[in-house]
């Protein structure tokens, strides 16, 4: 995925079990953020520091999508246990995660598996990719993606 390269459409549920499609933001820019596992503590903090920033993100006109490869039942558990005021999307096949180019190897307990790297990707009322965050350290990363969006005035 590079900067300025149409974001890949995707039709994934969410936590109801409802589809919600990318494009149904076009017009908005969306913070969509990959991460491992719902109910994890990295991923944990987070949703949460996404919550905590939640009407900032509202207030700077962004659309908040959390996707990770759990199933919608485990999704809304997430949601209601930490109060997430934001859509989670479940990948279950790890289809988008493919697509975003977010599924690597990793490495757990010296053995190699295919996870989810925490990424974020801020996509633009167009449509493209306006930033890529990788690595992501999920302490204080809401605030980071804020800030970015000021930057961009």
């Amino acid at each position: 995925m590079e900067i300025k390269s149409k974001a890949p459409d995707f039709t994934l549920p969410d936590e109801n079990a409802n589809p919600v499609s990318l494009d149904q933001f076009r017009g908005k820019t969306v913070v969509l953020f990959f991460y491992p596992r719902a109910n994890t503590p990295g991923c944990t903090i987070e949703a949460s520091g996404f919550r905590d920033a939640y009407s900032k993100l509202q207030k700077a006109g962004l659309v908040v999508l959390g996707i990770s490869p759990d199933t919608p039942k485990a999704q809304l558990k997430f949601k209601e246990k930490y109060g997430l005021p934001y859509t989670l999307l479940a990948d279950e096949k790890k289809e988008v995660a493919k697509k975003f180019g977010v599924l690597k190897e990793k490495n757990m307990y010296g053995k190699k598996v295919m996870g989810i790297a925490r990424t974020t990707f801020l996509i633009g009322p167009d449509g493209k990719l306006a930033h890529i965050f990788e690595n992501v350290k999920p302490d204080g990363h809401a605030e980071e993606v804020l800030a970015e969006v000021k930057k961009r005035g």
